[in-house]
């Protein structure tokens, strides 16, 4: 029987061993397993216990977007309804910047489909530049039904371009009210700073214009309206599948005005080509019936936003059609000034309405020369042939008598060189001069030779045909002065209620009725017997007013100043103030011509355009050019 044998290099297997080690692993995987399968239960419960509330939220935000709808601007309309700014909707076609590689071959694409001429594309660039690629700006307004077919079709090869109802403001009366109206713009972002730091924000969303001048921008709050939501639902590509609840927009609050727009319109076509600023003032109320700026713009041009074209053609022209001259533009009253002048003088004692000077045509202080407007002078002037005439020398000698400080001091009391508070925004403070007023500003003290010119409104003086109007109007009722303002009120949209803006007194200056009837009597005879009496003949109602004439630039010693030799701009503002009926006023105006020269030839005839209008409802022919004649009436 043959042996075993055994190779000692093989090992025998151990099943219990390996049997062991398989539990171990088996163990360990389950283990594993386990534990992943705990770690995942406890993410389950984070996520659907814990943060249930706040998940669901997100989801909810996914699946629903929250649309702000902007509501209706509010309409501006004059005191006879006449509608001055209203609202019409229409389709826009705007691109979202942001994310859009090359803008210009965008454009150049959606002009095969939509027409975009240059204004447009100048307008988007300047937009673009100003609100730096946020939000989506208009490349086109005002869409056709066939353009928005067309682009409809072609959608799908412009990513970020939109087509937007939107609502348009529109002012029918163009550039007639231009600067009192004025006009909204799109929103920048020194607006929307403003709006968040006084809390407004929430109400502006989803709203890209604001107001920006004028009415548009003072009555803002009330004109915008109360901002509605939407919740849409939206798919995964953002597209709205349907509407879940909608809390509507409140239309902003309408505006009636104290202007009439008739009277506007005559008012501004007296000017003819001329620049200037007429301001008329109901002077029982304060109420504003006519506030004209010549020349005006079209403010329809801001509303989509302005074209560099356009923007530089207004800015550079010599005109200045942007500058409200009734609001912003100051002026020397010239001798407008001098009724004023002879109150203060009746008020300080310092002159009887009987005390006469002799007035030779010239003045001498101090070896310094001033000369009247009337070559020779006027013989002996008392105080009412002072204002009818418009004599020079008798407001040098008072100016010389009363001081500087004393005139300002008087003066202030009729809101010259200060605003009136008018409910509109931009209004110049104009320039008193006083001693404190010279050191304040030139850090010098005040000569008395300086006061000389004070006097008959040159010098220093500065102001607005607004504070011109106002002061007319005030000496018009009696020395009670009101605040001027152009809305009467404010209606409700909703309610119909009408929050009146009610006429408030600013004060009532101590001034005697025999001094006040002593200057209107003068100012009655001015348009009788002295300067304005050619403007206002024939006329069927008695009227007060002054002429005045106001130096642009200075005559040398020696020196005639001869109209037709002086450059256009360089040569006097024409002024006029009136008021009428003289014995019951029912309209007081302040008139400026600028560089028209005498005021009795310029200004006056403006007034009584504007006057008969009012007053017997006669309506004007055109204007015709006035003939360059010499007039030498004065002042």
């Amino acid at each position: 029987m043959p042996e075993l044998s055994i190779n000692p290099g093989v090992e025998l297997r151990n099943a219990e061993l390996e049997l062991h080690h398989f539990r171990l692993r088996v163990a360990i995987a389950s283990g594993f397993v386990l534990v992943l399968f705990a770690l995942l239960a406890a993410r389950f419960f984070y996520l659907q216990v814990i943060r249930h509330e706040q998940l669901q939220t997100l989801a909810e935000a996914n699946r629903i977007s929250i649309v702000p709808v902007v509501p209706n601007r509010g309409i501006i309309v004059d005191r006879n309804g006449v509608v001055l700014a209203h609202n019409y909707s229409a389709y826009t076609l705007e691109i979202q910047p942001g994310g859009i590689e090359d803008l210009e071959r965008l454009i150049d694409e959606l002009a095969t489909v939509v027409e975009i001429g240059p204004r447009d594309r100048r307008r988007f660039k300047r937009l673009l530049e100003e609100s730096k690629g946020i939000g989506s700006l208009p490349i086109r307004t005002r869409l056709s039904d066939e353009e928005i077919a067309r682009f409809a079709v072609n959608r799908y090869r412009f990513p970020g371009v939109e087509i937007n109802a939107r609502l348009f403001r529109q002012y029918p009366q163009g550039e007639l009210f231009s600067h009192v109206v004025g006009h909204i713009g799109r929103i920048n972002q020194r607006e929307v700073d403003q709006l968040e730091a006084e809390g407004l924000i929430a109400n502006y969303r989803g709203t890209d214009y604001i107001g920006k001048t004028g009415l548009e921008q003072s009555y803002e709050r009330f004109l915008h309206g109360t901002t509605g939501v939407e919740e849409v639902e939206v798919d995964s590509g953002g597209r709205a599948v349907r509407t879940l609840s909608r809390t509507p927009p409140v239309s902003g609050n309408n505006l009636v005005l104290k202007l009439d727009a008739r009277l506007q319109e005559v008012a501004y076509n007296a000017f003819g080509d001329r620049r200037g600023a007429l301001v008329a003032i109901e002077p029982s109320t304060g109420g504003v019936l006519a506030f004209v700026s010549q020349p005006g713009f079209d403010p329809n041009l801001f509303v989509d936003g302005i074209d560099p074209q356009n923007w530089n053609e207004l800015n550079s022209s010599p005109d200045r059609p942007l500058l409200n001259r009734a609001l912003s533009g100051t002026y020397p009253p010239g001798s407008t000034f001098k009724p004023y002048m002879a109150l203060a003088a009746l008020t300080y004692g310092k002159r009887t309405p009987q005390q006469t000077i002799n007035d030779p045509g010239y003045f001498n202080f101090g070896g310094h020369v001033f000369h009247d407007s009337r070559p020779g002078g006027q013989g002996l002037v008392d105080m009412y042939k002072s204002i009818v005439t418009s004599s020079d020398t008798y407001y040098y000698m008072l100016a010389n008598d009363m001081g500087i400080d004393a005139i300002a001091k008087f003066m202030g009391q009729f809101g010259f060189g200060a605003r009136t508070g008018i409910d509109v925004t931009g209004e110049a403070v104009g320039v008193l001069p006083s001693q404190e007023w010279k050191m304040r500003r030139f850090k010098q003290k005040w000569f008395a030779g300086e006061t000389i010119s004070i006097g008959i409104g040159q010098g220093y003086n500065a102001y607005t045909p607004l504070q011109l109007a106002a002061a007319i109007a005030t000496l018009a009722n009696d020395g009670v002065m009101f605040r001027p303002h152009i809305v009467d009120y404010v209606e409700d949209i909703r309610t119909r209620e009408r929050n009146a803006v009610e006429p408030r007194p600013l004060r009532t200056l101590d001034l005697k009725p025999e001094h006040l009837s002593v200057v209107k009597q003068a100012l009655v005879g001015v348009n009788k017997e002295g300067t304005g009496a050619r403007a206002f003949s024939g006329a069927r109602y008695v009227s007060a007013g002054k002429t005045g004439t106001a130096q642009v630039i200075g005559v040398k010693p020696g020196e005639k100043y001869v109209e037709s030799r002086v450059q256009e701009h360089l040569r006097d503002h024409a002024l006029f103030i009136a008021y009428a009926p003289a014995d019951e006023p029912r309209i007081a105006l302040a008139v400026l011509v600028e560089n028209a020269g005498f005021g009795a030839r310029a200004a006056a005839p403006v007034a009584r355009k504007v006057l008969d209008f009012y007053l017997l409802g006669k309506v004007p022919e055109p204007v015709k050019r006035a003939k360059e004649e010499d007039d030498a009436s004065g002042g």
